[in-house]
Parts: C-alpha cells; sequence; structure tokens
C-alpha cells in the first residue's frame, strides 16, 4: 500500500502527482479502491453499488506503470479508476442492466466510449447498478436496492444510482453515467456530487443500451469536482459514426473544457432563477419539497455573494402544460433495442417483446416492467416532438430577452426518498426530478452540491444553458462550486 496517499476524495490531478513523486502506482492505487469496496459495497453499510468488479483492473494496472515508467503519463486519465454504469459495454464483463434478464449478456466489443476511456489511460474498474433495464430509482432483479450512503434507508436515486454513490463512497475517482429523464443528475445530487449530461449529440452511445435512433439518451460524466468531470468530459466528446446523433456535435467541441475553469465565472454572469415546481411527481406543498426550497433559496444567495446578477423570477411560458406532453415512441425504442444488441454475435433476445416472455420477466420491479411493456401512442409521440419544439423556443427566448448566461433551478424537488417505499406499493420512483433538459434534449445541464437539507440530506442546483454552451455551464458550476464547498463525504464510508 502507498501508507501517505490519501484516498478520500482523491481527484486526478492528486493521483497523477502521487505517480509522478513515486509515491503511488495505479496497481497500489487499484488495490486501494478494491479494499473500499470489499469493506463498504457489500459489508459494512452495504452501499451495494457494483454488479461486476473488472477481473483484469489489477492486470491493466500493472501494464500501465510498465508504460508509465518506459514513457510517463499514457494520456489523461493515466491509471484513474473509472465505474461504469451498467448499461454500457466493456469487453470481458456482462452488460446485465441490473436485469436477471441480461445477467449472461457478454458484448462482443466495447462502446465507444469505454474505447476512449482505455485509450486515454483509464482502468474500467466495475460495472455499477442502475434502475432495471435502464430506468427509474436504483432497484433490480439481480441486486436488490443500491442504498444512499448519507442514510442508508434511502434511495442513491437513479437510475445511474450505482454510479453515483460510487463516487460518493469513494469506491472510484470518477464515474460514467447515462441519463434519459433525470438519470445522471438526480443521483448526483441525491449523492453531493457533481454530474453532467452534456448536449445531445457531443458524447456517442454507440454500444450503450437506449442509443440511436432514440435521442433523449445521453451517456455523462461524475465527479466529486467539476474540475475531474471536465477532464473526463474532454475524453468522453467525438464523433462515432455509429451513433448518428454524434455529426451534430462536430465543430461544438472545445479544445478542453478545463479551459473553462474559472475561480471568478459567476462574476457579472447573469443568472434566470426558475421556481415553477417541474419535478416528477413533485408535491410543492409538503415540507419535504421546503427543505429543499430553504437549501436552494441559501444557494441563491450564494450566487448573488460571488457576483452573479440574479433576474428571480424567470417565467418560461406554458412550461407545465408543454413538458406534460413528453411521449416516447415504441418504434425508435425497439429499433435502439436492435441496433444495441446488433453489435454482438449473440443476442439473448430478438426483440423487447421476446424478453417480455421470458420466465424471468416477473420478478422485473414493476416499475421497469411498466417502462418495459408500455406501447406508446404515435399521435402523442407527434405532439410531443411539437412540444419540444416550442418548449425549447420558450427556454431560449426567455433567455434571450433577459440576456442570461444560465437558468438556475433545484437540481431535484424533493430529498432522496426512502427505499421501502420504492420496493414496496406506493412505488415511490423518481420523484421530484426535473426532466426539462431531457425533454429539450439539445441543451446542457450540469448539477453541483449546495449543501445539505435539515434533515441532513444532500440537495443540490442546476445550471442549464443553450445549445452546445457546455463549456460555459462547466465555468458557472466550477466558480459555485469554488466559493461554495458544500460537497462532504458520507460518515458511513470513512477512510479504511
Amino acid at each position: 500500500m502507498a501508507p501517505n496517499f490519501r484516498l478520500l476524495e482523491t481527484t486526478i490531478d492528486d493521483i497523477h502527482s502521487a505517480y509522478k513523486t513515486g509515491q503511488l502506482t495505479s496497481r497500489q492505487l487499484v488495490q486501494m479502491y478494491l479494499d473500499r469496496i470489499e469493506a463498504y459495497d457489500k459489508k459494512g453499510p452495504a452501499i451495494n453499488a457494483i454488479i461486476t468488479l473488472n477481473p483484469k483492473a489489477l492486470e491493466e494496472a500493472d501494464r500501465l506503470d510498465v508504460a508509465f515508467k518506459a514513457s510517463g503519463l499514457v494520456g489523461p486519465l493515466h491509471g484513474i479508476p473509472v465505474i461504469i454504469k451498467d448499461q454500457a459495454d466493456a469487453k470481458g464483463m456482462p452488460t446485465t442492466l441490473g436485469s436477471l434478464l441480461f445477467k449472461d449478456y457478454y458484448p462482443d466489443r466495447d462502446a465507444f466510449v469505454v474505447e476512449k476511456l482505455k485509450k486515454a489511460g483509464a482502468i474500467i474498474l466495475a460495472k455499477a447498478t442502475l434502475g432495471e433495464l435502464g430506468g427509474g430509482d436504483t432497484h433490480g432483479s439481480l441486486f436488490g436496492s443500491t442504498r444512499n450512503p448519507y442514510a442508508l434507508d434511502r434511495t442513491a436515486g437513479g437510475s445511474s444510482g450505482g454510479s453515483a454513490a460510487s463516487v460518493s463512497a469513494n469506491f472510484s475517482t470518477v464515474a460514467v453515467g447515462q441519463e434519459g429523464f433525470a438519470s445522471i443528475r438526480r443521483p448526483s445530487i441525491w449523492n453531493s456530487i457533481v454530474g453532467m449530461r452534456p448536449t445531445a449529440g457531443l458524447v456517442s452511445r454507440g454500444g450503450v443500451f437506449a442509443g440511436w435512433p432514440e435521442i433523449a439518451g445521453s451517456l455523462g460524466p461524475m465527479a466529486r469536482t467539476v474540475k475531474d468531470l471536465a477532464v473526463l468530459l474532454d475524453v468522453m466528446v467525438g464523433y462515432d459514426p455509429e451513433d448518428p446523433l454524434t455529426s451534430r456535435g462536430v465543430g461544438h467541441v472545445p479544445e478542453s473544457y478545463t479551459k473553462f475553469l474559472d475561480k471568478n465565472g459567476l462574476k457579472g454572469a447573469r443568472i434566470g432563477i426558475l421556481r415553477d415546481s417541474m419535478g416528477f411527481d413533485a408535491e410543492p406543498d409538503s415540507d419535504d419539497f421546503k427543505k429543499i426550497a430553504e437549501v436552494f433559496d441559501r444557494a441563491v444567495g450564494e450566487l448573488k455573494a460571488v457576483g452573479a446578477e440574479i433576474v428571480d423570477p424567470i417565467v418560461i411560458p406554458r412550461l407545465q402544460e408543454l413538458i406534460a406532453k413528453r411521449a416516447g415512441s415504441w418504434v425508435q425504442a425497439e429499433e435502439s433495442f436492435k441496433v444495441y444488441f446488433g453489435r454482438s454475435a449473440k443476442t439473448p433476445f430478438k426483440s423487447r417483446e421476446e424478453a417480455a416472455r421470458s420466465a424471468d420477466f416477473a420478478k422485473v420491479v414493476p416499475g421497469s416492467q411498466k417502462r418495459w411493456t408500455r406501447t406508446t401512442d404515435p399521435n402523442k409521440h407527434y405532439e410531443y416532438l411539437l412540444a419540444r419544439e416550442e418548449l425549447t423556443t420558450n427556454v431560449l427566448k426567455v433567455m434571450a430577452d433577459n440576456r442570461l448566461d444560465a437558468i438556475v433551478h433545484k437540481a431535484v424537488e424533493h430529498q432522496p426518498t426512502l427505499i421501502s417505499q420504492g420496493v414496496n406499493p406506493p412505488y415511490v420512483d423518481q420523484k421530484g426530478a426535473p426532466h426539462l433538459n431531457t425533454f429539450l434534449v439539445f441543451v446542457p445541464t450540469i448539477v453541483v452540491p449546495a449543501g445539505f437539507t435539515r434533515d441532513n440530506l444532500p440537495a443540490g442546483i442546476s445550471f442549464l444553458g443553450r445549445p452546445y454552451d457546455d463549456g460555459a455551464m462547466i465555468k458557472l458550476a466550477y466558480a459555485y462550486e469554488q466559493a461554495a464547498h458544500h460537497r462532504r463525504p458520507p460518515a458511513s464510508t470513512t477512510p479504511l
């Protein structure tokens, strides 16, 4: 072990400095994370965030240590352990979607983003739990429920709950999540980390379940600091012919997102405060909602204190009415299923219908069963597409009229909900999740911890921007993080 290296809350910079001074090797670092997973994931607080450990993680670390001795860092993520939501393919490990249905599915090759991470020197440490079949809070027939490290009787959120809990509990340096509704942002904030859903088209979904030709789903970076998130995003973005949506991102990728890291980034920035409740199943009159509102009001004060010009409130015309028209396309979802499984020679099921006829389908958690088998009405999908266009214009017009650099709203409108209420009736799921950005699709959103409620549960704020203004959102988020420093590690997973 590296006795003088402090693993808890470590950053990519800290790790690379320790490699350079000879204080740490990749092998030692991987072993330290594996020890924490061993102590805290299935034992102790039993966070239950990991589905599969990479059996070759130590071997890959050894290879990187040899390369480092020969010629230094191989890339920006040299020797950085990354945990991936178990919805993206990593060769040699199953992609289970958290479900008994897919427990034995081994893809033939890496997802595009996983390939990029490996080229940058990252070590894929493990595959994380998720809302079963890629949706909802993190419960699944394969693993049970993932616990929130800040309150073990509460959910980590979802569907990227395992990725978020892993980063928060210091099981890895950073993680990759996937979001089609609020699946990166909700768990990030409920676990007091930063998370981002980049503008659609920047990050490929090649080799990721629920990708092309669907467009709402997006992979995104999750980290304990905005800087680590920016370094990770740099590696993830790029054109992939296998995901045609990424053709839209061409020309919108800056030299590096780390160039936007500016402590004074909020000085003089015009920020519109969106106060209207728009969270899924939110109850604005409840005490729980009010506890989040208290944190949000403090955060608005903090933005003001560092020199942001606050426009409070802003009102987006027909917001509730248009957002209520959200609807998926059964045809697109079926096609996406075929595109994803078509990358491998052996697929467990030829269609979602065939999967639903499997004996194991009865064990799938109720919310995921419902999402999987719900057929959609083409007319409703058409209405949704019209609503999306109208709402995108309405949002951008409010930003233009008020000369806003970003819109800030509550990251989640409720505190993390109880696991017992998620796995039993009334099956509380995704409560308070704002899905404005995934409704609009082509806008970026980043969430940053904004402290804790009076119940000592994490809460946060979202910065939402114009299409492909991802760098500017990182700048604002970084300035807020540096001024406020609200992240603190959970007491349930202390240093070993």
